[in-house]
């Protein structure tokens, strides 16, 4: 379990530049880096993520694709199998469902199956999540279903600093790595360090020490999660706030020591609750740390239903601040 860094900082950026940077730093570092994706290049991606990187690096190595999921996430694999370090970028969550047989049955199988010798070093990332009005074909949160696959590492990176610190590592990884940015982040804003130092990709972050509750979450979640411990505290409830990081492999350690120390759980997850992240963390709680507990495991997660369109709706259907702190209540008093 890692502590938020305290590194030196010299400026002010965006969740979205913070990425863009990364994956800046990881093209002029090494030459087999490359992104491919729909819309990447010319237009700067999806959500300006890889703005101004075709004018620096060509379209050799910022490559538009067609709209075809499948084959271009195929494509990436093939890169990797060759030698290459791809960066492949899915529009959205929802899209990557048509690259599954990809992903699932190669990209994550391909080393075990021949014993050791097929690596598959690709990165994908996704934009993922609601709260934008995007409807339901764009706006669900399936993080759950890929950290439920052997053979594949999945990030959430929550944080500038983990947005721009993850990628390097996540490249560096044998295995194909799934990194998730959820589309409420892009437009955060906060301190950039001055030097990006890789991420640990094993542990998950104490964002905010407690001593009365653990408030357990991950991703687009973080913020809302924060602002809830913030509201705790004026009620006397010291909430310390657990960002999971990294959702395959888990940070088991790192959960059971947070409920040792508070004695109480809250599971925030945006995900559908039937069969969720949520649900495998309360498993592992009660797996590991039991007797720890002087409250029922809370979860607070979205509706299950389609995410909707229409803003107080789509508001409706998602976990907010008031549900956390409600949730946090219910198991403190």
């Amino acid at each position: 379990m890692t502590r938020t860094s305290t590194a030196e900082v010299t400026a002010t950026t965006t969740y979205r530049e913070a990425m863009r940077e990364a994956m800046r730093e990881a093209m002029r570092a090494d030459d087999r880096v490359f992104l491919m994706g729909e819309d990447v290049g010319r237009y700067g991606g999806a959500f300006g993520v890889s703005l101004g990187l075709l004018e620096e690096f060509g379209p050799e190595r910022v490559r538009d694709t067609p709209l075809s999921e499948s084959a271009f996430v195929g494509a990436g694999i093939g890169a990797a199998l060759a030698g290459l370090r791809p960066i492949v970028e899915v529009m959205t969550v929802n899209f990557s469902l048509l690259a599954l047989d990809q992903i699932v049955n190669n990209a994550a199988t391909l080393l075990h199956m021949s014993g050791g010798q097929l690596a598959v070093p690709l990165v994908i990332r996704m934009t993922t999540g609601a709260g934008r009005q995007l409807a339901a074909q764009h706006s669900h949160s399936l993080e759950g279903w890929y950290a439920h696959i052997p053979g594949i590492r999945v990030l959430a990176p929550a944080t500038i600093e983990d947005a721009r610190q993850m990628l390097a590592p996540a490249l560096a990884d044998p295995d194909p790595v799934i990194i998730f940015e959820h589309g409420s982040l892009y437009n955060a804003s906060g301190p950039s360090a001055q030097e990006a130092r890789p991420a640990d990709l094993a542990t998950a972050a104490v964002r905010r020490q407690g001593t009365d509750i653990s408030l357990i979450t991950y991703g687009g979640s973080l913020p809302k999660t924060l602002d809830a411990a913030e509201r705790l505290a004026a009620d006397g409830i010291a909430a310390e706030v657990l960002d999971l990081r990294t959702l395959r492999p888990l940070d088991q350690n790192a959960i059971v020591a947070t409920v040792s120390h508070t004695h109480r759980a809250v599971v925030i997850d945006e995900a559908w609750r039937t069969g969720s992240l949520a649900a495998e963390i309360s498993a592992r709680i009660m797996e590991g740390a039991f007797y720890e507990l002087d409250a029922p495991v809370e979860r607070v997660c979205g509706a299950e239903l389609p995410i909707p369109y229409a803003h107080h709706l789509e508001q409706a259907a998602l976990p907010q601040t008031e549900d956390i702190v409600a949730a946090a209540h219910r198991a403190v008093d």
